[in-house]
């Protein structure tokens, strides 16, 4: 049975994706490429074109699952703040077609494809072009870290279910993102409590 998972490497300037059609334990790259925001734009601008790049690329591949790269811990709390939201839109645009979400770290990722959680993206790039036979050179590294994201998630759940594996999250629909994000629901209502007060 054959299962097409996109991957997705969030990014407010430069947004990575892959998709790979996977068939048994085969692999086969259907797409690697990065959405591009317009230079010049508002932030929210550009979550608006993420919106609409991430649907149409839903809407050319029909993926039963998404996988994507959870938002690292970095000092600049502004970028932080910008990368979770590109995050956010994208995980927005998969739920609301139905799509299962799972969210990896870097390191489970770089761990998951070279064995080593601290190897370079260059290293990650080098051995996924070897795995599904492209050239990875004239690629930018948001489009091979998508594709890592990818591979990644079909590496986890070749021989375990996926919702058996602890190094990832699963995100199924609002009500398992809801139970699996508490604090951001209910900082969502204080807010909203203290506006009405």
């Amino acid at each position: 049975m054959k299962k097409i998972i996109l991957g997705i490497d969030p990014g407010t300037n430069i947004l990575g994706f892959s998709v790979i059609e996977v068939e048994v334990n085969r692999m086969k790259l259907k797409e690697v490429d990065v959405l591009r925001m317009r230079k010049g734009g508002t932030h929210h601008d550009k979550l608006k074109e993420i919106y609409a790049g991430v649907l149409a690329v839903i809407k050319k591949f029909s993926p039963d699952e998404m996988a994507i790269e959870s938002p690292f811990f970095g000092k600049n709390v502004q970028s932080m703040l910008k990368l979770g939201r590109a995050q956010g839109v994208a995980i927005t645009v998969a739920l609301t077609a139905e799509i299962p979400v799972f969210e990896y770290s870097p390191r489970k990722i770089k761990q998951s494809i070279t064995g080593n959680g601290n190897a370079s993206k260059e290293q990650v790039a080098a051995i996924l072009s070897q795995l599904l036979q492209f050239d990875h050179k004239f690629l930018l590294l948001d489009a091979t870290d998508a594709l890592g994201v990818a591979v990644c998630h079909h590496f986890q759940n070749r021989e375990a279910g996926a919702d058996t594996d602890p190094g990832q999250k699963k995100i199924s629909g609002w009500k398992k993102f809801v139970s699996l994000n508490p604090g951001r629901i209910a900082m969502r209502d204080t807010r909203i409590a203290h506006r009405e007060t």
